[in-house]
């Protein structure tokens, strides 16, 4: 009897094992790019390059992750849709000459995501965490109900301390203090601050959990989202995650950390409570309904701005953030201004950037000099080339690191949050924006862009054509991953 050769059995067995994989990432990878890149690393880099796609590439969105769905009465449902809808455009009908042209995109959210358009916000635009997070301390202290948090990167630290020390004193006045972190981001909390949050009456959870097993994965789908909500009125949303490199000391030697937030005190709220509560009864076994406390009537709320949130991530049906920026973008006429700390932007928002420069807008971008990574950082050069070539101005901000995730069109629509200029925040992280439409706050956020242009230098667009060969190269291959990164 022949003896088996089982090195051509193991080499047959691998071949079939890519076969599928690369039927896998035909059949379920939504984007042609990402396809590509992922045939290509799993053909090309045996075992690795499957490993790490099932690590990092699994669409969740085919699968949603978690439903959403809060309401299980059906008449409920179709009444609180109603009242959506009615709301949203009784709301659209004062928008006035400003809104007009940014209609399809607040309806294009209402219907993907059921998120109304709220009028009557007062908007309170916030920069660095030295402005912030004394907002943030001064509305828990008034706090009468409750307090929901969420975020991404809580540190034990001072000011991490300082929010703790708050919560934990509200919570013993009656406060209910619910509190959601991510795993990853939030992981130095877990050795003393969590237990003593806990042991105060807060209640506490990690938001999709690393287990060792799951832990490449897991890692991938993180909550990057910031979210504050008391009372169900007054909320917090922005890049401003809680650590004390956001607060730019007068004798510190660190990097000086250039972000912004913004404070909404009416229906704006709502919906940020909204998605609160999903991602809640997401990681909590303590479910919430949906009641009246956690939604107040704000009948009283001040006059001033037209307020809809957006959210995305595996979570939702559609790359929401991504169409969102697509259609103001497309939406705009005169001035599109953009801040990102990360922009490696896919083929949808180069050429939504490219065409409407040259249509006449003016587009600038403002991204930092230097970013905390250097695959990240060269991934992004690569995209500059095709932008200065169509017109787009593009600033690299050096007074430190820019962290901030805003962008002004017209100075009438104004988009501030936690989502990134790249495919991890379309597509993987858990993310979220408010749209504001309101010429007052658009001037000062536009304002605020300026102040940072001064810090910035802009990009000669011959002499970036005209750089070493060699970094060009380098470029085209941190690019050419773009899509995994």
């Amino acid at each position: 009897m022949p003896s088996v050769d089982w090195f051509i059995v193991v080499e047959i067995i691998y071949i079939i094992v890519v076969i599928v994989v690369c039927l896998r990432i035909i059949y379920e990878t939504r984007s042609s790019t990402k396809t590509l890149a992922y045939l290509l690393f799993a053909i090309f880099v045996p075992v690795i390059g499957i490993i790490f796609y099932f690590s990092v590439g699994i669409n969740y969105r085919n699968r949603i992750m978690y439903s959403k769905k809060l309401i299980r009465d059906q008449r409920l449902q179709e009444r609180l849709q109603k009242e959506i809808y009615k709301s949203s455009y009784d709301a659209l009908q004062v928008m006035g000459e400003d809104g007009i042209a940014y209609k399809g995109l607040t309806r294009m959210i209402l219907r993907d995501m059921m998120s109304p358009l709220t009028a009557n916000n007062k908007v309170k635009l916030l920069i660095n965490g030295e402005q912030t997070f004394k907002e943030i301390l001064r509305a828990i202290e008034e706090a009468q109900y409750h307090i929901h948090l969420e975020y991404y990167t809580f540190e034990d630290d001072i000011i991490g301390n300082a929010l703790k020390d708050a919560l934990i004193g509200k919570a013993k006045k009656g406060v209910e203090v619910r509190f959601i972190y991510d795993h990853f981001g939030s992981r130095s909390m877990e050795k003393r601050m969590v237990k003593e949050l806990q042991d105060a009456g807060v209640e506490v959870y990690p938001f999709h959990k690393i287990t060792f097993l799951l832990l490449a994965n897991r890692l991938n789908y993180r909550n990057h989202r910031k979210i504050i909500v008391i009372d169900g009125y007054i909320s917090f949303v922005g890049g401003i995650n809680v650590a004390d490199r956001y607060i730019n000391k007068q004798d510190s030697q660190g990097i000086y950390w250039r972000d912004t937030h913004i404070k909404i005190t009416g229906p704006g709220s709502l919906y940020l409570q909204y998605i609160f509560l999903c991602d809640w009864n997401f990681c909590s076994p303590v479910k919430l309904e949906l009641e009246r406390r956690f939604f107040p009537d704000t009948a009283d709320a001040h006059e001033g701005s037209l307020v809809q949130i957006v959210s995305s991530g595996p979570d939702s049906i559609s790359p929401s953030i991504l169409y969102s920026l697509l259609k103001a973008i497309d939406s705009a006429r005169e001035e599109i201004i953009i801040t990102t700390p990360y922009f490696i932007p896919g083929e949808s928002l180069m050429d939504a950037l490219i065409i409407a420069s040259t249509s006449g807008v003016n587009v600038k971008l403002l991204v930092p000099y230097i970013s905390d990574s250097r695959v990240v950082n060269a991934a992004a050069h690569s995209y500059y080339n095709d932008l200065l070539k169509a017109g787009v101005r593009i600033f690299r901000y050096k007074k430190g690191f820019i962290h901030a995730k805003t962008m002004v069109c017209d100075n009438k629509l104004s988009m501030v949050g936690t989502a990134n200029m790249d495919q991890r925040s379309f597509d993987l992280n858990f993310e979220v924006m408010a749209l504001i439409l309101d010429r007052e706050v658009a001037s000062q956020l536009r304002e605020a862009f300026h102040i940072d242009l001064k810090e910035a230098e802009e990009i000669n667009p011959l002499q970036w054509a005209n750089r070493a060969k060699w970094r060009k190269l380098l470029e085209k291959s941190a690019r050419m991953i773009s899509p995994l990164l």
